[in-house]
C-alpha cells in the first residue's frame, strides 16, 4: 500500500510518470548498485588486484532479478543500508571463489552514491527528451501566432497589446535556459564516487587512484579530482535545477489556466471526452494538466530546501544528511518528469481562439491603447498635457460607454491637431507592439539549436 500518491497505482496516473518510475524506482537503483559492483570487479581484474576469472562471474551474477528482496529488506533494516545485504547475495550468486572478491576496496557509500549518479543519468535523458518537446511546441506556437494580437495583462487587468506568439516566446525563453543549465550541470553531477572508508582509498594501497580512474571510464562517468563522499553539492544542484525547471513550467501552466477562464476563454487545454469534467457540473472543462504541472512544481520546490539542508556532511561520513537525500532526489526526478509530461500535453495540443482574443482586446473600446495615444500626442501637446487629455478622454469613454477614439475626437486640443484617421491609427493595437516581433526572433534563434529527431526539431 502506497502512502505517497506519486507511487500509488491510482493517483500515480496524475503524479510522476511510468517512464521515470521505471528509470528511478528502487529496482533500477538496486540494479545500478550491482552495475557498480560488477564494473569495479572488471576494473580491478584488469589491474591485477583480483583474479581475472572473478570479474565475469561477478558480472554475470549482478542482476537485480536474482535478488531475494525479502532478505535484502531484512538486512537493510538491520544495517541501515542495502549494500551489505546486496553484496552478500551477489557474492553467493557469483560462487565461492569469485564471491570472495566482490566489493574489493569499496565502501557502502561508494556504491550508493555512484548508483544514484547512474539513476540520475538515465532520468536526465528522459527529462531532456520531453523538455525538448515542450520547447519545440512553444517555438512552433510562437512562430505561428507572432501576429495574433491579444491583450497583455498586468495585475490581471488589460495593460497593453501583445501577441500570442510573443507570450509563447516568453514561456519558451526560460526553458531554453534550463537546457543550458542541464548541459552545464551534467559534468558536475555525473561523476563517479569511489573513495573507500574515508575517501583516501587506503585499502588499495598505491593503486587506488588507478581504480578510481578505471571505474570512471568503465561506467562512462567523469573522474573527480577528489572523492566527493562528503561534498554532495552536485546532488543539491540537481534538485535545485528541478525546482527551477518545474517553476518555469508552472509559469506556463498558470498563464494557460488563467486564459482558460470562462470569461477569458482565449486558450484551452486539449479536450477529450470526460477530461476535466465534474461529478456534478456536466459543462465543466477544468484545466487538469495545468493544475498538475503546478502541483508537482510545488512538490519539487518543497524538496529543494531539504537537499540544501543536507549539504553539511559531518567529518568523513555524514550522520543524517546523506540518509535524507534519497527522500528528495528520486521524488524530485519523478515529479519533474510528471510536470513535464503534463506540460507536453498542453504545449502540443492546446487550442488557441484568435477571434476570442480579438473580442477581448476590443472589449474596452480601445482603452488598452491609452498609453499609445498619449505617447503619440506628447510630441504635439507635450507629455503632461497629452496625459491630461487622454486621461480625460478615458473617463468619458468609461462613463458613456463609447470607444476611446470617439472620446478623443471630442477633445478640442486633440481633434484640432489630429484628424479622425490619425486618431484611429493611434488606437489600433497592431500598431503598438514595439519590439515584440524582434524578441520572438531572438528566442526562436536560440530554439533553433534544439536537436532534430525523426526529421523534426526535438
Amino acid at each position: 500500500m502506497s502512502v505517497n500518491p506519486a507511487d500509488s497505482v491510482v493517483f500515480g496516473t496524475l503524479y510522476g510518470s511510468e517512464a521515470m518510475r521505471e528509470a528511478a524506482g528502487d529496482r533500477a537503483w538496486l540494479q545500478h548498485m550491482l552495475d557498480v559492483e560488477a564494473a569495479l570487479a572488471r576494473v580491478e581484474a584488469r589491474l591485477g588486484l583480483i583474479p581475472a576469472e572473478a570479474a565475469p562471474a561477478i558480472t554475470a551474477a549482478a542482476r537485480a532479478g536474482k535478488l531475494d528482496m525479502t532478505a535484502l529488506a531484512i538486512s537493510t533494516r538491520n544495517t541501515g543500508y542495502p549494500v551489505v545485504g546486496l553484496v552478500k547475495q551477489l557474492s553467493q550468486a557469483a560462487g565461492p571463489e569469485a564471491g570472495r572478491w566482490t566489493h574489493w576496496g569499496a565502501t557502502t557509500q561508494d556504491i550508493l552514491d555512484t548508483a544514484t549518479v547512474l539513476v540520475i543519468r538515465d532520468a536526465l535523458a528522459i527529462i531532456e527528451r520531453d523538455l525538448d518537446r515542450v520547447c519545440a511546441a512553444l517555438a512552433a506556437r510562437a512562430e505561428e501566432h507572432r501576429g495574433t494580437v491579444m491583450a497583455g495583462r498586468t495585475h490581471l487587468q488589460h495593460a497593453l497589446p501583445v501577441t500570442f506568439g510573443y507570450k509563447c516566446a516568453v514561456w519558451l525563453s526560460p526553458l531554453l535556459r534550463m537546457r543550458e543549465r542541464l548541459a552545464e550541470l551534467r559534468p558536475r553531477v555525473l561523476r563517479v564516487e569511489f573513495g573507500g572508508a574515508v575517501g583516501t582509498l587506503a585499502s588499495l594501497g598505491d593503486r587506488g587512484a588507478e581504480v578510481l580512474a578505471g571505474l570512471a571510464r568503465e561506467l562512462d562517468l567523469a573522474e573527480p579530482e577528489i572523492p566527493w563522499h562528503v561534498a554532495h553539492d552536485g546532488f543539491a544542484e540537481l534538485v535545485s535545477w528541478c525546482g527551477l525547471l518545474t517553476g518555469s513550467l508552472s509559469k506556463f501552466a498558470t498563464d494557460v489556466m488563467l486564459l482558460m477562464q470562462t470569461e477569458v476563454a482565449e486558450v484551452a487545454e486539449p479536450h477529450a471526452p470526460g477530461r476535466g469534467g465534474s461529478s456534478t457540473m456536466p459543462q465543466k472543462r477544468n484545466p487538469i494538466a495545468c493544475e498538475y504541472v503546478i502541483a508537482q512544481a510545488r512538490g519539487v520546490g518543497a524538496l529543494v530546501p531539504q537537499m540544501l539542508a543536507a549539504l553539511p556532511h559531518d567529518q568523513e561520513r555524514g550522520t543524517g544528511p546523506w540518509q535524507a537525500e534519497p527522500l528528495a532526489i528520486f521524488q524530485s526526478l519523478l515529479l519533474t518528469h510528471g510536470a513535464l509530461e503534463q506540460a507536453v500535453l498542453v504545449a502540443e495540443g492546446m487550442t488557441v481562439d484568435a477571434a476570442r482574443m480579438r473580442r477581448n482586446l476590443d472589449s474596452t473600446g480601445g482603452l488598452i491603447m491609452a498609453e499609445a495615444v498619449m505617447m503619440g500626442l506628447a510630441p504635439v501637446l507635450g507629455r503632461e498635457q497629452a496625459h491630461h487629455a487622454v486621461h480625460h478622454a478615458c473617463d468619458v469613454a468609461l462613463k458613456e460607454g463609447v470607444p476611446l477614439a470617439e472620446a478623443l475626437s471630442r477633445e478640442e486640443e486633440v481633434s484640432s491637431r489630429l484628424d479622425r484617421e490619425k486618431i484611429e491609427a493611434l488606437t489600433d493595437p497592431a500598431g503598438y507592439l514595439g519590439a515584440a516581433s524582434l524578441f520572438i526572433d531572438r528566442v526562436l534563434q536560440q530554439a533553433a539549436t534544439l536537436p532534430r529527431r525523426n526529421g523534426k526539431t526535438a
